[in-house]
């Protein structure tokens, strides 16, 4: 028999949980603190939060921790978490130039108001195993600290706010409108199901928590060649948005705290629908230092507002239902959920397509001897 039934039922299922948290400690290394994974994997714990859709820095470590460090699982233990929870309210707009700069750069303009801030990243090292990390101690982390803060001026003024770059094209009437039909409110895809055409802050949420892997393999077609949209950076920061919300009591907007993001801005190809030829904006934003998903976002909004699609990237349907990596992660798992009778049924239809095939066969045979 080609078949045969799986037994085990609660039991086997209760052990094999058990055997995966055994592996998780099983080792003789100290016990990984959550607060480690925080402050030390702190740019996985920022995809984390930005594919689970919710800002919780304890929480996503935690979920890391808990998932033996695989993103895609942390992500939806997030996403189920924040599924749980009340809503209090909404926050008020606000806008990027009110964000508290760590980073800034620009590949449209060398010399940009404000500077260029490269902050903290890793883009101009050499992609080299740094074998001194496997001796990382305390004593290491001190010498390190001292090194670099003995370094620092002493009155280092950094300045509160900084212009944004794109804003010297639109003065110079260089940029298109990017929201040539204003939405009357914000459409909630935590609410409500999506529709095409989708209006474009739809689309925007949809990016916002999308995996950031299947996000770059679609902006990366475009960028290639299976697309139109070949950009340029016209601005990337990371820094603290001020969190506003609407008093409970007088209606007057508050600041309740900040939340560390990364905004991207691209330059796409001359749009001239008006008969005047202009660049195209591309916004990306999203939760923490992730500046691949930002700029892949940008890209993907750009690309997505493409009235006639001719590749996939454009499509909104196509990149909207395939970019979000719990749905595409629940459906790849559910294959490994019992499929028995399905697979019975393909069994018995194989096998009676074989038998008819093997009788047409000697028929023919027949036919071709007479």
């Amino acid at each position: 028999m080609g078949y045969v039934a799986v037994k085990g039922g609660n039991e086997a299922i209760e052990k094999a949980c058990q055997l995966f948290a055994y592996e998780r400690i099983k080792g003789c290394s100290p016990v990984l603190g959550v607060d480690q994974i925080r402050e030390q994997l702190y740019l996985t714990v920022d995809r984390v939060m930005g594919e689970g859709a919710l800002y919780a820095p304890e929480l996503a470590a935690l979920a890391l921790k808990q998932s033996a460090g695989d993103t895609l699982e942390a992500s939806f233990m997030v996403r189920a978490f924040r599924a749980t929870q009340q809503r209090l309210g909404y926050s008020l707009p606000t806008g990027a130039e009110k964000m508290r700069v760590v980073r800034r750069i620009s590949s449209a303009f060398k010399d940009i108001p404000g500077g260029q801030i490269l902050g903290a990243t890793s883009d101009y090292t050499l992609r080299l195993l740094d074998f001194d990390l496997l001796k990382d101690d305390e004593a290491r982390r001190k010498a390190f600290r001292e090194r670099i803060f003995s370094s620092l001026p002493a009155d280092a003024e950094i300045p509160a706010a900084f212009p944004k770059v794109i804003a010297i094209l639109r003065r110079e009437g260089l940029l298109e409108d990017s929201s040539p039909h204003p939405e009357n409110e914000v459409f909630d895809i935590t609410r409500r199901s999506l529709t095409f055409p989708a209006p474009r802050s739809a689309r925007l949420q949809a990016l916002a928590r999308g995996e950031t892997g299947g996000m770059l393999t679609l902006a990366y077609s475009s960028m290639r060649g299976y697309g139109n949209i070949h950009p340029t950076l016209g601005e990337l920061r990371i820094g603290y948005l001020p969190l506003t919300m609407p008093h409970p009591i007088s209606g007057e907007p508050y600041v309740v705290g900040e939340v560390k993001v990364t905004e991207a801005e691209v330059l796409a190809r001359f749009q001239g629908d008006d008969g005047m030829p202009r660049f195209s904006l591309g916004y990306g934003l999203c939760f923490g230092q992730n500046e691949i998903k930002a700029i892949a976002m940008a890209i993907l909004d750009r690309c997505t507002r493409t009235e006639k699609p001719s590749c996939p990237a454009e499509d909104q349907e196509f990149v909207l239902y395939h970019i979000d990596g719990i749905e595409a992660m629940g459906f790849c798992n559910h294959w490994k959920l019992p499929h028995y009778v399905d697979f019975l049924s393909d069994l018995d239809r194989l096998r009676k397509a074989q038998d008819l095939a093997r009788a047409g066969k000697v028929q023919e045979d027949t036919d071709a001897d007479a």
